[in-house]
């Protein structure tokens, strides 16, 4: 079917869903395959459910009128998605990285927020279905979009910026993540890269750099740049320097020949501090004032397992369980390290999706732990459990439970970081 037909079709019905348990009436059903499904078995159920259409790409699917056959319902999804965000002549900041980017995008959305009707990704979805459902929801009302965008393989960068089409973007950093499906740090490097590329092809497009980083500087070689970062990074627009983590990120920061600001954050660690700067620099350049700059920055509260700080009646929890890959261990582990709070307990699960290389990492960040002098250590997963080191290991994080109900640590400031899978997020309701 023609995109231009099927967008027509769209403007009468635009509302779309993936799910069919999930059939607003009127809607339509788009039947998406993975590895475990395929979305055509139930365009039936979705018609009968509310949905006005079924795009789907089995002509044995196709049981009547409603049924609109293509030769690909994933490309179809983007392919829509992109045409309605075509119809929005506004600035769309495309965002991706290693670590940082949802973070980043939260705040970049919140800053351009202070003077704009802003739209962005939702929570961090931010693959090739994630995308289009934020494009989705697009409204005439919205004044500027702030998308994210995910890897995990060479091209998908790529697939994504072709179909968001953003008029500047981000790279907020490249790190050791996904070994498995890139390869290699270079295969992260060029794949995030992507996103670059791509505004090569725009005429008018920037790109916001951390000028601190020589990674991303030469990414960034040929297009117009807006830098950002630490004091004294040459050239930046906007620099910033951390004045104490007591737990939580206090820094200050400043507009190129401005006067700085202190911002009192609610998040934990020194590394956020180039997530603050990154959102304070987009938000200087879609001309937000200074003041409402920090009054962002100062509001908003991390959610999700990134980076927060809670108080129980026994202890307190660093709580970052929503991923975890050897460059955001690192900074995480580093910063625990030098915060001035005692006594110390790290909890760290396994890191996913490292391939061939994670032996190799899984042991050099038990040698970090080994280092960093913790008061006690517990380490969870498989792959730990491989390393030589003197901590204790535990299985998974149903064993870790069964120890905390014998025997929960007390008083302590505790690290609580491993990859979505290890379930890590699961403890902070019992410690």
């Amino acid at each position: 079917m023609d995109i231009n037909e099927l967008y027509r079709i769209y403007c009468g019905h635009p509302a779309v869903t993936t799910d069919s348990r999930d059939c607003p009436p009127g809607s339509i059903f788009f039947a998406l395959k993975g590895g475990n499904f395929d979305g055509n078995r139930f365009a039936a159920a979705a018609l009968a459910g509310g949905c006005a259409y079924a795009v789907v790409d089995d002509p044995a699917a196709a049981t009547d009128s409603r049924c609109l056959l293509v030769d690909d319902t994933l490309h179809a999804f983007q392919m829509l998605a992109r045409e309605h965000r075509r119809r929005f002549d506004i600035p769309v900041v495309g965002i991706t990285g290693t670590n940082g980017k949802t973070t980043t995008k939260e705040l970049t959305a919140a800053v351009l927020a202070r003077k704009y009707r802003v739209h962005c990704t939702q929570g961090n979805f931010n693959n090739d279905v994630g995308v289009p459902k934020t494009l989705f929801g697009l409204r005439p009302e919205h004044q500027v979009a702030v998308v994210e965008m995910g890897a995990s393989h060479p091209g998908d960068i790529k697939r994504l910026a072709e179909t968001a089409e953003p008029t500047c973007g981000i790279i907020t950093n490249v790190g050791r993540a996904h070994l498995e499906g890139f390869g290699s740090f270079e295969g992260v490097v060029r794949t995030k890269g992507e996103l670059y590329g791509f505004l090569r092809t725009r005429p008018g497009s920037c790109v916001f750099v951390n000028g601190a980083d020589a990674t991303l500087t030469a990414l960034a070689g040929g297009l117009a740049t807006v830098r950002y970062g630490t004091e004294g990074t040459p050239g930046a627009a906007v620099e910033g320097r951390v004045v104490d983590c007591a737990p939580l990120l206090r820094f200050e920061w400043r507009a190129a020949g401005g006067g700085w600001y202190r911002v009192q954050t609610h998040l934990i660690g020194a590394y956020n501090m180039a997530n603050m700067l990154a959102a304070a620099c987009i938000g200087l350049h879609f001309g937000v004032a200074e003041a409402d700059v920090c009054a962002a920055l100062e509001g908003y509260v991390p959610s999700n397992n990134r980076s927060q700080l809670e108080h129980t009646g026994h202890n307190h929890l660093i709580v970052d369980a929503y991923n975890a890959n050897p460059t955001s261990m690192a900074a995480a582990l580093a910063n625990f390290r030098d915060m001035a709070v005692k006594p110390k307990m790290a909890i760290i699960g396994d890191m996913g999706e490292l391939g061939d290389a994670s032996a190799e990492e899984h042991s050099r960040v038990a040698a970090e732990l080994a280092a960093c002098g913790f008061d006690r250590v517990w380490l969870v997963g498989g792959e730990f459990a491989k390393t030589e080191c003197p901590f204790r290991k535990f299985a998974d994080v149903d064993e870790v439970a069964t120890e905390i109900e014998r025997d929960r640590p007390e008083g302590y400031y505790i690290l609580i970081k491993g990859s979505h899978s290890t379930r890590l997020y699961e403890l902070p309701k019992l410690l």
